[in-house]
């Protein structure tokens, strides 16, 4: 592995997105899900009209992760009304951080994290939040790890599955 490189994605990139978007969603979670409900989410949430449109959301900004030009992870931040549930203006929402299994333990989630990070201190936001599954106990630990604390749920709609989410938050000190 060399030097990981953080790489705004555009319209251009849709074709990876959905591909890498994809890959790792059902590496992470077609274990513990079933299969009916994993195609009908891949489906919507990673169709070319909808990123399209998440893409051209002023609010919403996509990442890659890329090591020697492959995209191994992504990264999605949403600000402003674009929040799925928040919508705090002094907040940012991480709706997406994702890495290829193959590249779990090499920092790759916590070079995403700290772009985010980044992005949130330069526009002089209060807090960052984020859901995470209940079940996805490797997630709600890096979470921890960074600072992150537990303070609502949510349900998160997997085909016809409800899923309980873990709404974490980290206060950025100003």
């Amino acid at each position: 592995m060399g030097i990981i490189e953080i790489k705004r994605v555009t319209v251009d990139d849709i074709a990876e997105l959905q591909k890498i978007g994809r890959e790792t969603f059902l590496e992470t979670f077609s274990e513990s899900n079933n299969e009916e409900n994993m195609a009908s989410y891949l489906s919507e949430s990673f169709s070319e009209i909808k990123l399209i449109k998440e893409l051209n959301n002023a609010g919403s900004e996509f990442y890659f992760a890329v090591d020697n030009n492959t995209v191994i992870g992504y990264l999605k931040l949403n600000t402003g009304k674009y929040q799925t549930e928040i919508q705090d203006d002094k907040a940012l929402e991480i709706e997406r951080i994702y890495v290829l299994r193959a590249f779990h333990g090499k920092k790759v989630g916590q070079i995403l994290y700290e772009k985010a990070l980044q992005i949130a201190e330069v526009l002089g936001l209060s807090f960052i939040w984020l859901g995470v599954w209940e079940k996805n106990l490797r997630a709600i630990q890096f979470y921890e790890k960074n600072g992150f604390v537990a303070f609502d749920k949510h349900i998160f709609k997997l085909g016809d599955d409800e899923q309980t989410d873990i709404m974490m938050k980290k206060e950025l000190i100003k």
